[in-house]
């Protein structure tokens, strides 16, 4: 079913949100001392607050965008699983689904596998690293870019964080998903991939042309979530939102925090709610490229 079609019999149906989500991005948990305005160990009372209110809101899910953990200084892989297994704890204190997204921090002195091997994406037995899940009629797709130019996965800091990519493996995986689809999807991204708005390359994910290609061919998709760029980010390009979360981690309590709660409604219109530092953006729905 085209999207236009979709949405018309969805504006004929009760006047309420389609579906409610909670979003949190760049955490970095860490025992750490303050580096670059990043308050580590703040990351996860700043965390437990967000639950605290999502708790309240009755929302469909939780995810967070990547850099979930961070690493002491000197690194020390038992410290840093220790933070993971930490902040994995704390964020299953909400009272629903969870899922995550992964982000290069999230392999900063571990393997992939370790990471997701000490965390939980909701309906998985095991977590994977890209995958997708439907809600509220909204399919939700969560890519993960961090490999090397060679194709091999971020592991243990072997890594260039300005330089990412997704490996032709996934890009097939992603096709299928957007062309089996009968649903709107929305995309869930650590770095960035609206490079055409000005935003900094080093941010961005080394084949974000193609997968914007890839996206807006399909006439699917309403809107892509991101993390990796704390200043925060929004741009609007051929019938796709790119939202970029700032980041819970930057500055002190108990003034600063970001995180945010996501409405779609039956128009397919989404509005962010943005707490302490997030900024909210109404996202109208446009028709998609044809």
């Amino acid at each position: 079913m085209p999207l236009t079609d979709f949405r018309e019999s969805l504006i004929s149906s009760a006047e309420k949100p389609l579906i409610r989500f909670g979003v949190v991005a760049d955490i970095h948990y860490a025992r750490a001392e303050i580096l670059w305005n990043r308050y580590f160990d703040q990351a996860k009372t700043k965390l437990m607050n967000a639950i605290n209110h999502f708790n309240k809101e009755n929302l469909d899910f939780l995810i967070e965008l990547g850099d979930f953990k961070d690493e002491g200084s000197p690194p020390d892989r038992q410290e840093t699983i220790d933070f993971l297994v930490d902040i994995e704890k704390t964020i299953n204190r909400f009272g629903g689904p969870v899922y995550h997204v992964l982000g290069n921090h999230d392999m900063d002195n571990i393997s992939k596998n370790d990471f997701l091997s000490r965390i939980r994406n909701y309906g998985q037995e095991k977590a994977r690293n890209f995958y997708s899940f439907d809600s509220g009629g909204i399919r939700f797709v969560v890519l993960d870019p961090n490999y090397n130019e060679d194709g091999s996965d971020y592991d243990s800091g072997n890594f260039d964080w300005t330089s990412s990519m997704i490996p032709p493996d996934q890009l097939e995986w992603l096709k299928a998903e957007l062309s089996d689809s009968k649903l709107p999807l929305i995309i869930f991204i650590h770095q960035l991939i609206d490079s055409f708005s000005g935003i900094p390359e080093d941010y961005c994910v080394n084949n974000a042309v193609e997968i914007v290609r890839i996206i807006e061919n399909s006439g699917k998709v309403l809107a892509v979530f991101q993390g990796h760029y704390h200043n925060g980010h929004y741009s609007f390009r051929n019938g796709i939102h790119y939202y970029t979360m700032k980041a819970m981690v930057d500055s002190s309590l108990p003034e600063n925090n970001s995180y945010a709660i996501v409405e779609i409604d039956n128009h397919l219109n989404i509005s962010v709610l943005g707490f302490h530092n997030c900024e909210g953006q109404q996202m109208k729905y446009r028709e998609p490229l044809q």
